[in-house]
């Protein structure tokens, strides 16, 4: 292998690692030889016209067209080339895998903070199975973060204000670095953990071994009807609100006109900023919970919500 003989190189342990590695040398080859070639005329002109030395210096006003047609046109084929392979690489990173596992990662200065759907929580660790899609829930509860994993390839703004998703996964059992790539404050260089990557077997008994734990959903059902959610969008209420039972990943029409995706981000606008997209047929009463409810709590909400999708209306 061609990493084999660069000092230093630390193989990816992702399914697009030699991918990125690739892409990585690719960038690197042609920066060089731009580089390369400029290095190279400056030292030309440099001997070829320095004082003394007799070269023809008339024409000055001659036009070179063909050669800067030429250099133009060849440093835009091969930058566009680099363009359509780097877009590649990145759908092939961020396209939805099938079956993943999806763990919620709060962002506060300066710690990770990871919930799984089970319940168990830890901080500045993610324990995760190998050979397995896992889809990264992420929010900042104060200021930008990034999730940054070097053996992965893979690095993700953490931005407060809405959720953002990665799709990450191992091929090879073992433990890899975590790091903020955003300065964050004070202490922004102790924001570090690391990712534990678990043959399947190994994960599920790390799993049963933290102890009894309520699920999330079954932690946010509590929340919402503590809030007294519950009072408003259950089926013999009084109040005309809309029914949360089945409506995840369904098409909302709005009361503008354009429809929408009731998918995570969209719960949590209507939960924080309930008047930014109102339901057709339905007043704009709800009250924002902004300021109210942190970002855990929040999570549990959400995917308490998710949770009825399967449930009949």
């Amino acid at each position: 292998m061609w990493r084999e003989w660069i000092p230093f190189w630390r193989p990816g342990v992702s399914p697009y690692g030699g991918d990125v590695d690739l892409l990585f040398a690719g960038l690197l080859l042609a920066s060089a030889l731009v580089l390369g070639l400029l290095f190279f005329l400056l030292i030309v002109f440099c001997v070829r016209y320095r004082a003394g030395n007799p070269t023809d210096r008339g024409h000055r006003v001659e036009k070179s067209w063909h050669w800067e047609v030429g250099w133009t046109s060849a440093s835009l084929v091969i930058f566009l080339l680099l363009f359509v392979w780097g877009a590649s690489v990145y759908l092939e990173i961020y396209q939805k895998p099938q079956g993943e596992l999806s763990v919620f990662v709060v962002a506060k200065q300066w710690m990770w903070k990871v919930q799984h759907p089970g319940g168990q929580s830890e901080i500045n660790s993610l324990h995760m199975p190998v050979n397995r899609p896992v889809r990264l829930v992420m929010a900042s509860q104060d200021v930008i973060h990034s999730f940054f994993i070097p053996a992965l390839r893979l690095k993700h703004d953490v931005v407060p204000g809405r959720y953002q998703s990665l799709e990450i996964e191992a091929i090879t059992a073992g433990h890899y670095h975590l790091f903020c790539a955003e300065y964050c404050g004070t202490d922004h260089s102790g924001m570090i953990g690391e990712i534990v990557a678990m043959e399947p077997a190994d994960y599920a008994k790390w799993l049963n071994d933290q102890g009894p734990a309520n699920s999330l959903a079954r932690e946010g059902g509590a929340l919402f009807r503590e809030l007294g959610c519950s009072g408003c969008h259950a089926a013999n209420s009084s109040v005309h609100a809309p029914l949360l039972e089945g409506l995840y990943g369904k098409p909302v029409p709005l009361s503008d006109g354009s429809t929408v995706t009731a998918d995570d981000k969209y719960i949590r606008d209507s939960i924080l900023l309930p008047r930014s997209q109102v339901a057709v047929g339905y007043s704009p009463v709800m009250p924002s919970f902004e300021g109210k409810i942190n970002e855990d709590q929040l999570l549990r909400l959400v995917t308490y919500i998710k949770s009825l999708a399967d449930r009949a209306p």
